[in-house]
């Protein structure tokens, strides 16, 4: 929703400005249209793939840090893990159990204790590029709809159907 409003807003202030300054000429119109939606869905792009990447990596220095501390401390993140599932309402001893159960496997523990003590799931932390390709589609989706009617019209007629269509397509 965001990278769809920004582009049009964005480029529905540029297409404006443009058809403004150059006297409705189409051609400008429509050059100027397809930059802003080119540079502003590359730029929501970028900074999107280096806002996910950034939170990635402290997920992952998050999830070894927790490796860390259960190799150099195991009967502490045994206890820590059986405090979260007395914390759930289990009896101390059943979370105890359940603990120690758990640590039998270091892998399941590191699992159990990344999803319950920092609350990440470690197999969805999220894609970079998943969000770069996203963030690059819904900013073009949005910027492509000012531009639109000087693709399919000409003249004047352009002007208040780019901002009739981008009104509308704010509600």
């Amino acid at each position: 929703i965001f990278g769809v409003s920004d582009g049009l807003v964005s480029n529905l202030s540029l297409v404006m400005g443009v058809a403004g300054a150059s006297s409705g000429q189409g051609h400008f119109v429509l050059l100027a249209g397809i930059a802003g939606m080119l540079a502003g869905s590359f730029s929501m792009a970028a900074g999107e793939y280096v806002s996910m990447q950034s939170q990635r990596e402290l997920f992952e220095r998050q999830i070894a840090l927790e490796r860390a501390e259960l190799e150099a401390m195991p009967s502490e993140e045994e206890a820590e893990l059986a405090g979260v599932y007395r914390s759930k309402g289990f009896s101390p001893s059943e979370a105890a159990a359940i603990a120690r159960r758990m640590f039998q496997d270091p892998e399941q523990a590191l699992d159990t204790l990344v999803r319950e003590e920092l609350g990440l799931d470690p197999d969805e932390l999220g894609s970079p590029w998943g969000a770069a390709a996203g963030s690059f589609a819904a900013f073009a989706v949005g910027a492509f709809v000012p531009v639109l009617p000087y693709i399919v019209t000409t003249g004047g007629a352009a002007f208040p159907f780019s901002l009739g269509l981008s009104v509308a397509a704010l509600f």
